[in-house]
């Protein structure tokens, strides 16, 4: 017994934005209906939600072309942020010490599925 597919996945890999501020853009579109949650991207002023827009793009897209869905009933079902790896530098400090300064990096991964 074949079971339909109802939901697509698009993922954004060692994006250089901290997970923790990532987080605070996408907990703003998780379980919306996509034109709400792009609505929302499109006008919120931060570096992570061009991001999180073109993840949540290529979601929609991988919907309609590969599982036949259709894009008017295509809502957020998943959305979450993980760490990447993380870039380590240090700065020079006073008297030859230094002192480190950690380059954060994010997973994006978001889901549609229709309602």
């Amino acid at each position: 017994m074949s079971e339909q597919i109802t939901s697509a996945k698009a993922m954004a890999k060692t994006v250089r934005i901290s997970p923790r501020k990532t987080r605070l853009v996408i907990d703003l579109v998780r379980g919306k209906h996509i034109a709400d949650a792009l609505a929302i991207l499109k006008f919120t002023p931060n570096k992570a939600a061009t991001v999180i827009e073109k993840v949540l793009n290529s979601a929609i897209a991988n919907a309609e072309n590969n599982f036949d869905l259709d894009k008017e009933s295509l809502y957020v079902s998943k959305a979450y942020v993980n760490e990447g790896a993380t870039m380590k530098r240090f700065r020079p400090r006073a008297k030859g010490s230094a002192s480190p300064i950690n380059k954060r990096t994010s997973h994006v991964t978001i889901v549609v599925s229709e309602k």
